[in-house]
């Protein structure tokens, strides 16, 4: 027998009760809310924060930072990483998520670093490239051809 196949309790089969029905039911008259008070009131409860009046803690913090609504955000591929491919290759994105170079969710694009050697003349096209990037695939007899036509 296995934990899931256990049969309920009957303690666990006990049905929820029901409040204010009655003195009788032991949840009668102020139905298990005590008497009077701001939580005893039907829609009378506070916001998310509030500390009874004092100034919340997220208004007593100094604001600080800022989130930049234009930042653009892009998958990183190291020049090592393009040794997978054979000379003389094309590589697009397509081919990088075939081999398992971009894993993660396209964002705005992909950006090549100049992490590692690379020994192979490739034609590589990305979004972004780095100048010492561009560099080491043209040393290699490579072509970095950029989607905006700039560098950095």
């Amino acid at each position: 027998m296995k934990l899931n196949e256990l049969p309920p309790r009957q303690a666990d089969r006990k049905q929820a009760k029901r409040v204010a029905r009655g003195i009788g039911c032991g949840t009668g008259k102020t139905a298990g809310r005590g008497v009077k008070g701001q939580k005893a009131r039907a829609g009378g409860y506070h916001k998310v924060g509030f500390e009874g009046g004092q100034m919340p803690l997220q208004r007593r913090l100094p604001k600080s930072g800022f989130k930049n609504p234009f930042r653009k955000v892009y998958v990183t591929v190291g020049v090592d990483d393009l040794e997978v491919f054979e000379a003389h290759a094309e590589v697009r994105l397509e081919q990088m998520q075939e081999k398992g170079l971009i894993r993660k969710k396209m964002r705005d694009g992909v950006k090549l670093l100049a992490d590692g050697e690379l020994t192979k003349p490739l034609q590589v096209y990305v979004d972004k490239a780095s100048k010492s990037a561009v560099a080491k695939v043209e040393a290699a007899g490579g072509k970095v051809h950029l989607a905006g036509g700039e560098n950095g």
